[in-house]
């Protein structure tokens, strides 16, 4: 080969090598891009998700007091009925005024019952968005692993040149990029595999 041959084909090799540099220099400004605007809403997702969990908590716990009232009227419930059952030689002011015990503790029973189903239902909508947004959570942390392995294997495509890293790490940025998305804009693509693998 001539010297003038040798010179076209090194030219047309650096010229390659610097448009597959510019290629990945531009899908790593991308990636690394989409994978900030990723983690400010996973951040935002996250502050939801703790709040959502402090609520339930703090619901529960009412859900536990309210019990505790429940039982005490029950209680006080039984025990008037029972004194009004083997009372049979109490006055009638007696009489009357263990019938209206009783009325306030029924009404009591009812309205803690009551209460007790608004409270578990409000507390379960409490867990149910929780798990809502910890799917979202999920669906950004695993674009963030998938956005980092393919900026990752970017950097090392530009040192050894190897296309099939390439067509790796793009694959796993279009992968990062669909999981990013979902997150967004609330789509239910979750594999879970990959969840339970980084979990």
């Amino acid at each position: 080969m001539s010297e003038m041959e040798e010179a076209i084909s090194a030219t047309l090799e650096h010229q390659s090598e610097s448009r597959l540099n510019a290629v990945i220099a531009v899908l790593v400004a991308l990636t690394a891009t989409f994978m900030a605007l990723c983690n400010v809403k996973d951040g935002n997702i996250v502050q939801a998700m703790e709040q959502a969990q402090a609520k339930g908590v703090d619901t529960w716990q009412y859900y536990q007091a309210e019990s505790i009232k429940l039982h005490l009227a029950e209680h006080a419930l039984e025990q008037s009925r029972l004194q009004l059952l083997i009372g049979s030689n109490l006055s009638a002011a007696a009489q009357h005024a263990l019938t209206e015990s009783i009325g306030r503790a029924e009404a009591e029973v009812k309205k803690f019952t009551d209460k007790k189903t608004t409270i578990q239902q409000e507390a379960t909508g409490y867990q149910a968005e929780y798990d809502r947004l910890n799917r979202h959570d999920d669906q950004f942390d695993m674009a963030d692993a998938c956005l980092s392995l393919a900026i990752a294997l970017y950097g090392i495509t530009a040192l050894t040149r190897k296309r099939w890293l390439f067509a790796f790490a793009v694959g796993l940025m279009a992968i990062g990029i669909s999981l990013g998305l979902a997150g967004f804009v609330g789509w239910d693509f979750h594999p879970d595999w990959l969840a339970v693998l980084l979990s």
